[in-house]
């Protein structure tokens, strides 16, 4: 276990603090066109963000699902002011004047697994493991002293995958993780409802019966009815390995929990200063400070990725419609086998860890770790937003 002295919310290193001093935006936020959702005290409001200060746009787009839909720059709206100013404030520090939401509703969540080659040796080694953390690092001795890197350099679906799959399945190392990591077809998959996410500043949730679990920072795409990609923002994919190791049909419980799937903390929208090369090049780091003393940090690096995110956009479109638009998880290259408490058994969460997930051209998204159970519960549905929206006359009766 790394001990490490009580640290300051943002360390001197923090890429979002460039400008604002209390709320971490990206670090050339003075360009950037972001879209979000707050709570200000009504009821959830889209709000767009430029050079700092926030505007409410609910009257001409009541939901953000509305907004992005016909989008075509930043629309008029109420000034609220300065970001700075609003009194945002997470929910482990008391309640604020105004509620950072999750940046999307009506949205489909969607998420795209084994990514990166690291990622499906991991897969792979919870697999073998059986959902047993004692396991995994003899698992994964034996894995790389057979694979090593070759599994890095194959482009998913090309004659050579196909090569090394038949190999692979020769020596009896064939799994169903690596199907998708190499072979044509990439895993999508549903990671949570729409309005289920939580945004910066809130809990995150984990199975109380999860004994071996982990946070994935990771790119969002988010794209609009049209299957178009409008914009990026970073999310946590929370995932209870012991669940998904004993079973793949377990991929369920293992992701789509209360508060298990986080956004944030806005969206920031493609145009000639962002663009998915942006994407296609950002380094997401991740920090973990438990209330133990314990630290953990580690990166994701997009360029590793072995399919791009266009194409992943394009695979989860190719036979399906999302007229509310959807969002999708890009999937992550770190994989957290630094040991915890007891050698070999890697890394888990604990009640009270805060994760940070940050990126220069999307700040900061930040988090704490509760159980399921201790995160508020998740009871504003889509019926609720529509009553909510009737009531305060942005949308018809």
């Amino acid at each position: 276990m790394t001990k490490v002295p009580a640290i300051s919310l943002f360390c001197a290193k923090d890429i979002a603090m460039t400008d604002t001093k209390k709320f971490p935006l990206p670090h050339d936020w003075r360009d950037a066109i972001l879209v979000g959702r707050m709570d200000l005290g009504e009821g959830p409001t889209p709000v767009v963000v430029k050079e700092g200060r926030v505007f409410d746009v609910s009257k001409t787009a009541p939901t953000t699902a509305a907004l992005l839909e016909n989008w075509s720059g930043a629309p008029d709206g109420r000034d609220l002011g300065d970001i700075d100013d609003l009194g945002l404030t997470r929910a482990w520090d008391g309640a604020g004047k105004v509620k950072l939401l999750a940046p999307v509703d009506l949205q489909c969540v969607k998420a795209a697994g084994v990514t990166f080659a690291v990622s499906a040796m991991e897969r792979v080694i919870e697999e073998r493991a059986k959902g047993n953390p004692g396991r995994a690092q003899a698992i994964r001795e034996e894995l790389a002293s057979k694979i090593g890197t070759d599994i890095k350099a194959v482009v998913p679906g090309s004659p050579e995958a196909a090569k090394l799959k038949d190999a692979l399945i020769a020596d009896g190392l064939w799994s169903q993780y690596l199907e998708v990591a190499i072979g044509p077809d990439a895993e999508v998959f549903t990671k949570a409802p729409p309005l289920s996410s939580v945004g910066w500043g809130d809990y995150v949730g984990i199975r109380t019966q999860s004994t071996w679990n982990n946070p994935e920072p990771e790119v969002v795409i988010v794209v609009d009815r049209a299957g178009k990609a409008v914009g990026a923002t970073l999310g946590n994919d929370v995932n209870l390995r012991d669940y998904e190791g004993r079973s793949a049909l377990l991929l369920g419980k293992a992701k789509d929990n209360n508060a298990a799937s986080s956004l944030g903390p806005f969206i920031r929208m493609f145009d000639d200063k962002f663009t998915i090369d942006h994407v296609r090049n950002a380094v997401v780091e991740l920090e973990i400070v438990g209330t133990d003393n314990y630290r953990l940090e580690g990166k994701s690096t997009m360029a590793e990725i072995s399919r791009d995110p266009l194409e992943l956009v394009r695979q989860t479109i190719s036979e399906h419609q999302y007229p509310d638009g959807f969002v999708l998880f890009c999937g992550t290259l770190f994989a957290p086998t630094q040991d915890r408490d007891v050698p070999g058994h890697g890394f888990t969460h604990k009640t009270g860890d805060v994760v940070r997930v940050s990126t220069p051209e999307l700040g900061v998204l930040e988090n704490r770790v509760v159980t399921c159970k201790e995160a508020p519960p998740w009871n504003f549905g889509i019926s609720d937003l529509m009553q909510n929206l009737v009531k305060r006359g942005l949308i018809g009766r």
